[in-house]
């Protein structure tokens, strides 16, 4: 028997069974409006660090909306992204396995030559695998009407990895992520055929591309008021290149001494790098904004989970200034890194009703907790063989019940991670030995204790070995003797 079926013959989760004292707290948060399944909006922004939400401790850029979200809802302060690079990060996110299982690791482009310019129909990224089981397989199997839009980057239309291929009813935006480094594109993809954008060929700039996705994400809450619906949207902000229009930028120009960016570190010149970087945010936030204020106007917020994150941490190049932001906050490493700079994310999680407003967890979660969260959501069992735990009794109000991870994992170019309690282990490369953190004493990640913990370096070397699966496209380099 199902689990979902389970659910309708006893009236509440298997999970109560096991969890004495949290049955009312499971049974609210499972059962939706009138019997309706619940809505799902999951808000990913794209390279926005831990620290550059109001809530999370920003002093500079504005997030009235994204704040009031946690006000409303559940702040984490220890969720981790996939990846510290956006294809394998989202690939965990939609499959439920960390990158020493999951198919994508990283950020691997096909296409030949011409797939990599930007206003090439046929770039994108290594595609998801026929067969794979997506949790918007899982949502659409259950009835929902599924629907992303924003980046995609887990392959091209045509391939295996099209999102239509992979659960999605309907996808609007990028397909390859190399062409989202620009707002200003020449083409977007709407249902796996270009949607050629006129105002924007021979380089002009006159249409920009977050609000186009933006517009087509209420556009599905409205269209799908009736039924239950997964809606993800991937937004592109605040990846550069540093894009923004002058209404948002308005709002920042001269607050702040702001050097010229000359485009020494790749994407495009910018003359107000700061105040862009920090409109983007801004305009991404409305939309956050716009997004809740259509739910509430359609009376669907009580039957509505809206989550926001990040797909990892801020970035380093394209004149963006994460130092200035102090986007990362206390910690070390920046994207593409495995430190906690890298990896550590915002993550809120708001349903009124459901889940306590104004609330904190620090329960130690990550994107592959995702997919086990809404198959207990919806009373469905989850794949065998995957990494997730569900979430949903930190959710629900039962932290005490909620099953944690023996560790959690990260792997990236010949980078391996390692999260285990306190515990925090990087190999920066295969050649050099692991260094350990006791991240409880040192969130920066600044005195090694290795010398001082065997027990505990001899765990986390089985788990960098027996941790993950061999990948042929996506394998570590083969080791050296590890030197200081």
């Amino acid at each position: 028997m199902k689990r979902r079926d389970f659910i309708k013959a006893v009236g509440f989760g298997a999970t109560t069974l096991a969890m004495p004292g949290c049955a009312d707290a499971v049974r609210r948060i499972t059962s939706g409006v009138s019997g309706r399944k619940p809505n799902i909006v999951f808000v990913l922004a794209d390279d926005l660090g831990y620290a550059e939400l109001g809530c999370y401790g920003q002093k500079k850029i504005r997030t009235p909306n994204i704040d009031k979200l946690a006000l409303q809802g559940m702040k984490f302060t220890q969720h981790y992204s996939g990846s510290p690079v956006c294809a394998p990060s989202r690939c965990t996110l939609m499959t439920g396995k960390h990158t020493g299982h999951a198919q994508v690791r990283s950020n691997k482009q096909v296409g030949g030559t011409e797939g990599w310019k930007l206003g090439s129909t046929i770039g994108g990224q290594w595609p998801l695998k026929a067969g794979t089981i997506t949790v918007a397989k899982i949502l659409k199997d259950a009835g929902y009407t599924t629907g992303a839009f924003g980046k995609w980057g887990l392959g091209r239309v045509g391939t295996t990895g099209d999102p239509q291929q992979q659960g999605f009813d309907h996808f609007f935006g990028y397909i390859c992520q190399r062409q989202a480094h620009t707002f200003y594109p020449n083409h977007l993809w709407r249902d796996g055929e270009v949607q050629w954008i006129e105002a924007n060929k021979d380089g002009k700039q006159q249409v920009y591309s977050h609000d186009l996705i933006a517009d087509e994400a209420l556009k599905f809450i409205k269209a799908n008021k009736e039924r239950p619906f997964f809606l993800y949207v991937p937004f592109t902000i605040p990846h550069v290149a540093l894009h923004v229009p002058e209404d948002s930028l308005a709002e920042y120009k001269g607050k702040w001494p702001d050097p010229p960016y000359k485009g020494d570190k790749g994407y495009v010149p910018h003359p107000h790098p700061r105040a862009c970087y920090a409109a983007m945010v801004t305009r991404m936030d409305r939309d956050v904004g716009r997004i809740m204020s259509t739910l509430k106007q359609l009376n669907l917020e009580d039957n509505t989970l809206v989550i926001f994150t990040s797909d990892n941490g801020p970035t380093f190049n394209g004149g963006s200034d994460s130092a200035f932001f102090e986007s990362a906050g206390p910690l070390r490493g920046l994207k593409a890194s495995v430190y906690e700079g890298g990896i550590r994310v915002p993550f809120i999680a708001r349903w009124p009703g459901k889940i306590k407003a104004d609330s904190t967890s620090d329960h130690a979660s990550a994107f592959w907790d995702f997919l086990p969260t809404c198959c207990e959501l919806i009373g469905e069992d989850p794949p065998e063989n995957i990494d997730g735990i569900s979430m949903l009794p930190t959710l629900s109000g039962q932290p005490q019940k909620q099953k944690k991870h023996e560790y959690l994992y990260w792997e990236l170019r010949g980078q391996q991670a390692v999260r285990m309690g306190p515990w925090k282990a990087v190999r920066p490369r295969p050649d050099k030995k692991i260094q350990l953190y006791n991240l409880d004493a040192d969130l920066g990640e600044q005195n090694d204790v290795f010398d001082g913990n065997p027990n505990t370096i001899a765990k986390i070397e089985e788990i960098l070995t027996t941790g993950r699966t061999k990948s042929d496209v996506f394998a570590l380099p083969k080791r050296k003797p590890p030197s200081a």
